[in-house]
């Protein structure tokens, strides 16, 4: 069996707080990233400045309906007991959402790529995808090819990281010379490996796609 979904409800809710065993807390804040343009309805999730324009991270085998969806953040605030406000707090993106339908979610599967089966998966194991430079994001799989100024260590998607106030994200990344988008945000604590879970509404619609990157333990 797979890894079991957790509460994801919990992790987008403004308020939410948890606590680790070092005694360091959390308060969970939602991050609005834009409207993301999905054209084909095919998502796409990797980390964009490995992947993106490769051509190696096949899109999901879920699709939806071509449209304008909204990508949003779960953000973590951590302080220590007995910390003073600090003038730039620590904050990490605990999770990242493509919403597809504001309904409630009733069930949560892993996304799949084609040729991958979670019949196979045994204990804690899941499907997800690798990241070796601190970042993940979402975009169309018709935007796979569509950010050539992206290739080199500079363009939109360097510069949306650089040029904000909150270099976590979600950043909503335009191609000035496509017009695709993207939204990237920082994975957590950093590299590693991070499943994307799809939402459906008690009646099968795709509610969201939602990756999760770990900063947040289940509730107590």
């Amino acid at each position: 069996m797979p890894m079991s979904p957790r509460d994801h409800t919990w992790l987008f809710t403004p308020g939410s707080t948890f606590s680790y065993e070092s005694g360091q807390t959390g308060v969970i804040d939602l991050a609005d990233g834009g409207m993301l343009d999905l054209p084909t309805g095919r998502v796409v999730a990797c980390d964009p400045f490995v992947h993106l324009g490769s051509g190696d991270i096949e899109p999901f085998t879920v699709t939806v309906a071509p449209g304008r969806y909204r990508v949003d953040a779960a953000v973590a605030t951590l302080t220590r007991p007995g910390e003073p406000p600090a003038e730039h707090p620590h904050r990490r993106v605990a999770a990242a959402r493509l919403v597809i339908r504001d309904e409630p979610t009733a069930t949560w599967e892993l996304a799949l790529q084609p040729e991958q089966d979670a019949a196979e998966l045994e204990g804690d194991e899941f499907f997800g995808y690798g990241v070796d430079a601190g970042t993940g994001c979402f975009y169309d799989a018709a935007a796979e090819e569509g950010f050539p100024e992206a290739q080199e260590d500079e363009g939109p998607l360097w510069d949306a990281f650089e040029d904000s106030d909150w270099s976590g994200g979600p950043h909503l990344v335009t191609s000035p010379s496509t017009g695709h988008t993207l939204a990237a945000f920082t994975s957590g604590w950093g590299d590693g490996s991070y499943p994307t879970w799809i939402g459906r509404t008690a009646s099968g619609e795709v509610t969201c796609f939602l990756t999760d990157f770990f900063v947040a333990p289940d509730p107590s």
